[in-house]
């Protein structure tokens, strides 16, 4: 049964700006990088660009790059299980830039498989899946970057193989399989940039390439939940069934998978749940987490919950979160980890294990106290600690 009280906040709520600069939009953590290496170091990107802030239309999702000048992607660090961060000496376009290709190289140039084999057991290998060409489009090919130092230097990007797939996108999205195979989770994109399908690739024996492995979810959905009308040219934002997956490995074998799904992603998306009970080679619905908010980021717990953390669109605006006891077939009671968002524009989190029962999540905001008001004040990066108990 799911727990149908209404919303509380968590204990033990701390909050606090990891990075903000009053002329930069700041954003998207989720599909930008997030890992640990085996120091415990957590090492999280996101990407920012400068801007000014007087008017809303401006900071338009879909004129963003029009109006803006010097993206780049930002990487800051904590050696404290997320307690502080870097935002104050950050580092810098740690790997070109997201879908530069790697380091300047046409997708011609670039080879489909690593120099040589990859450990993926190594708590120090880090991989970074990426994509070139766009984003979400019928152009797109996803790449991957690998970091056998802990993230320290990473090698140029390979293109991964689309194995007749029209094209893919690739969200850093990964988990390695107790057998040391890597699976990435990526989604296909239709010529006509329709139909985002959520798959997983695994890789080569030696660790050097990658390959389709299968699907995710069924080829359309029968319910047809973001069917609707989005031919109207002032329409920025269309729907999307399923996209952004993300897989997470249980104590018990088991592999659930969230993804995105939306009918408009200013507030009326929320968050799926798929599993795997064969190593990721089938798949199946298991629950809806949310009624609204994605996409949601997990923690897997050492007592095996499991926690789930998004951003939430629909006014008020902020970050929440949910716990499954069960391994993700049922969800608890939603837990308001923030609400003094500014506007829709903010969420994509990225999400970790603190110590005992406390989480962290660090994610792009906006609050409705700033001083600086475009459609929701200044897009900045923050960071939330709380109990699950």
């Amino acid at each position: 049964m799911a727990d149908m009280r209404p919303p509380i906040a968590p204990n033990g709520l701390d909050h606090a700006v990891v990075y903000r600069r009053e002329d930069e939009f700041c954003s998207w953590p989720f599909t930008s990088g997030f890992w640990e290496n085996g120091e415990g170091t957590l090492i999280a990107n996101f990407t920012t660009r400068n801007v000014v802030y007087d008017s809303g239309d401006a900071i338009r999702h879909d004129v963003l790059g029009q109006n803006s000048t010097n993206p780049r992607t930002v990487t800051v660090r904590s050696y404290d299980r997320g307690l502080t961060w870097d935002g104050d000496d950050p580092q810098y376009n740690m790997m070109s830039g997201p879908g530069a290709g790697g380091n300047g190289q046409s997708r011609e140039e670039m080879a489909e498989e690593f120099d040589e084999p990859v450990d993926y057991s190594d708590p120090n290998v880090l991989v970074s899946s990426g994509v070139m060409g766009g984003f979400a489009t019928g152009r797109t090919q996803a790449t991957a970057q690998l970091s056998r130092d802990g993230g320290r230097t990473w090698s140029r990007a390979i293109k991964v193989p689309l194995d007749h797939l029209p094209a893919t996108t690739g969200i850093q999205s990964t988990l390695v399989r107790p057998d040391g195979r890597l699976l990435m989770f990526l989604f296909s994109v239709e010529k006509d940039n329709s139909n985002r399908r959520p798959l997983v690739y695994g890789s080569s024996q030696d660790g050097r390439s990658f390959h389709f492995m299968n699907y995710i979810v069924p080829e359309a959905d029968p319910f047809g939940n973001a069917d609707g009308n989005y031919d109207d040219p002032s329409v920025a934002f269309v729907g999307h069934r399923w996209f952004y997956p993300r897989g997470y490995m249980l104590p018990d074998g088991k592999i659930i998978c969230v993804m995105r799904c939306q009918r408009d992603p200013t507030g009326v998306m929320w968050a799926e749940i798929y599993r795997s009970e064969d190593e990721g080679r089938s798949w199946y619905f298991l629950s809806r987490v949310n009624d609204f908010g994605a996409p949601a980021s997990l923690v897997v717990m050492p007592d095996g919950r499991v926690v789930a953390i998004y951003g939430y669109r629909l006014m008020p605006s902020g970050i929440r979160a949910r716990v499954s006891e069960d391994g993700g077939e049922t969800w608890g009671r939603e837990l308001i980890v923030r609400d003094d968002g500014g506007s829709w524009d903010l969420g994509y989190p990225n999400a970790w294990h603190v110590g005992g029962s406390e989480v962290g999540t660090l994610y792009y905001f906006n609050s409705k106290h700033d001083p600086v008001q475009a459609a929701g004040g200044v897009r900045h990066v923050q960071r939330s600690i709380f109990s699950i108990d």
